[in-house]
């Protein structure tokens, strides 16, 4: 189930909003700059189906999208369980970053862990099979797939080299929940 949780960024225990409903999740990130929204597909798809059919599935949403927002380039990404570059690549964006371009993705299938830290606000979104969400560039954040990822998503670029991570060098990120499986987060 889809979550957010809003933390005060020197407690790390005790959320000052946790929700699964989607429209309060929308609002709330709505009043940082985020953006988050549902769709569907317009076909059946699964992990395992090639890109094209799997963009197909949702093509009306991804053109509306393209258009409103001058994306120049969408891909689907894959992530199972038994990559043997689960770890590293895990690892790659665990630690609080910002990127100059805006990190958009839709989950197809799974789910992975967004936390964004904005002024002394810690947000935790649980993303699943259906949810967008849009992090604003230079948005301070990190990203943890799990120790056992398990998604395809479809991501949105407008350059080539915007989705370089720039990290802080803070250990925020290590002081809160990881995306464990089996947990709650």
């Amino acid at each position: 189930m889809s979550r957010l949780r809003i933390f005060d960024e020197d407690d790390t225990v005790s959320p000052r909003l946790s929700t699964s409903d989607r429209a309060e999740m929308a609002r709330e990130l709505g009043k940082i700059g985020v953006g988050f929204e549902q769709w569907q597909a317009s076909r059946p798809v699964q992990p395992g189906d090639a890109p094209d059919a799997i963009m197909d599935a949702y093509r009306a949403d991804i053109d509306r999208l393209v258009a409103e927002r001058g994306f120049k380039s969408v891909d689907v990404v894959s992530i199972a369980p038994d990559n043997p570059q689960r770890e590293a690549m895990r690892d790659k964006f665990l630690d609080e970053h910002y990127h100059k371009e805006d990190e958009v993705r839709f989950f197809v299938a799974g789910s992975g862990l967004f936390t964004l830290h904005v002024d002394t606000g810690v947000y935790e979104i649980k993303c699943e099979q259906g949810d967008l969400i849009s992090v604003p560039d230079s948005t301070l954040h990190w990203f943890d797939m799990g120790p056992e990822p398990s998604f395809v998503a479809i991501r949105f670029f407008t350059e080539p080299d915007g989705w370089v991570g720039h990290f802080t060098g803070t250990d925020i990120a290590r002081r809160f929940p990881r995306y464990e499986k089996g947990q709650a987060a």
